[in-house]
């Protein structure tokens, strides 16, 4: 695919960088010569200096002969000129980056399409989205819900307690017959090296550990990794950035208990306007004595999303230390987000991973329906649904020509997800959930186009 990123900040070189590995045609567009001159040593890629809203600049990008424009430039004005004036010019599809979640709340009122802009992508929302899905389900550090939570993937580090630590995958199969779950990633403490798990692979104290499991495996899979389902009713937010905000109001409106602590005097005083079912506090959520005043170890998860990976990680061990069951930290430095399971505090969220995963399907071969890149591991997780032509109509997992280094985590047909084994047929209309490493992925399109 010809593809042109407008704006190579953190998103957009990340974005790059992803796509590069891909061997994607990319062309990089920006104003800011230095941060151009850093992509162009860094990757594969074509760069262009210039302001990406110039028709000029456009042309000499080749936007006519392009598949997709992706704008994600600090300036919402100019993702959506660029997205119309791309379209215009004959690029097939467009995708604009932008912060005002109102437009994603409106998309039935505005017509976004007839103006040439084929999707929106809100950082933002999805951070705050990530936020509540958490916070639903406290015990593990990552989650992804695919049609609706028919399959869901739940990731977490194995305790001592879990009564599978020190038995191979195929043990733990014939000991629980009845699970419905499945591991499909795992990496082990104190590495870097992500595994697809095979029934040879011994489960260890301290793995994060990846599964897909049905609505019916939730409970089980609590159960059987030793972790207990806390119940979240009281929640406090430090910072009242645009993914506090959303967070605060949308917690509010499921009836959480939010108390939300903001710096900026004028910005508390107008969150609190807006948010009246919501406790505002003005103040330096840096200051433990102002936390203690506020009750903190009375909360059940603590949020930090202020602008400042660092305080947000400081205050979220903090809050840790007063042992409050979930702590959620955004991070916007990846080299912090590459340390999550060792930092100590129990989530990290990063806006630029859950843009650059909701901008990933567009890009995929076959009938890619979701994509989500695994926390801290290089795998990602793909949702395909299968055609008649495709090579996986009508036959049996085992005797698939499947790559080692990819496995199926389940199956959802007729509106039921199931936990799909060696034994089970792949039929035309199903949707596939499938987990592989990144060398593996142009083998596992070919089986779905």
């Amino acid at each position: 695919m010809r593809i042109i990123i407008a704006g190579a900040g953190e998103v957009g070189f990340h974005l790059a960088k992803l796509l590069s590995y891909e061997a994607q045609d990319i062309t990089l567009i920006d104003t800011d010569k230095e941060r151009l001159s850093y992509a162009d040593n860094h990757l594969d890629i074509r760069v262009l200096k210039g302001d990406a809203t110039s028709i000029q600049v456009l042309q000499d990008a080749q936007v006519d002969g392009s598949d997709l424009v992706i704008g994600v430039t600090a300036s919402e004005t100019t993702n959506l000129t660029l997205c119309v004036l791309a379209k215009q010019l004959g690029c097939k599809r467009t995708m604009a980056r932008i912060s005002n979640t109102e437009f994603m709340d409106n998309r039935e009122l505005i017509k976004f399409e007839q103006l040439g802009i084929d999707e929106l992508i809100s950082p933002e929302r999805l951070a705050a989205m990530e936020i509540q899905l958490m916070l639903n389900q406290s015990a593990f550090n990552d989650t992804y819900q695919f049609e609706g939570g028919l399959l869901t993937m739940f990731g977490v580090i194995l305790p001592k307690t879990a009564p599978f630590v020190g038995k191979m995958v195929k043990e733990a199969a014939r000991i629980f017959p009845e699970l419905n779950f499945m591991p499909i990633a795992l990496q082990r403490t104190g590495t870097q090296f992500t595994l697809i798990p095979r029934g040879d692979t011994i489960f260890k104290e301290g793995d994060q550990v990846y599964f897909i499991t049905s609505d019916k495996g939730v409970e089980e899979l609590y159960k059987l990794s030793g972790m207990q389902k806390q119940d979240i009713k009281n929640v406090m937010i430090l910072g009242g950035s645009k993914v506090g905000f959303k967070t605060a109001r949308d917690l509010c409106n499921k009836k959480f208990n939010v108390k939300l602590i903001e710096k900026n005097k004028e910005k508390a005083f107008d969150i609190a306007d807006e948010l009246p079912h919501a406790l505002v506090i003005n103040g330096d959520g840096r200051n433990v004595e102002l936390l203690d005043e506020e009750n903190l170890e009375s909360m059940d998860a603590f949020i930090a999303v202020t602008g400042n990976s660092e305080t947000n990680i400081m205050s979220c061990l903090v809050a840790k230390n007063k042992k409050i069951k979930k702590t959620i930290a955004l991070v916007e430095n990846m080299d912090y987000f590459q340390l999550s399971h060792s930092i100590g505090v129990d989530t990290l969220i990063n806006k630029k991973l859950l843009a650059a995963n909701s901008i990933f399907r567009y890009i995929r071969k076959g009938e890619v329906l979701a994509l989500t890149r695994l926390n801290n591991l290089n795998a990602e997780i793909l949702e395909f649904e299968v055609k008649a032509s495709s090579l996986v109509n009508g036959e049996i997992i085992r005797e698939l020509n499947f790559p080692r280094e990819a496995s199926i985590g389940g199956v959802i047909r007729n509106g039921e997800g199931v936990i799909a084994l060696g034994d089970f047929r792949i039929a035309e209309g199903d949707k596939v959930v499938v987990c592989c490493l990144p060398k593996a992925i142009p083998r596992i399109e070919k089986l779905f186009l």
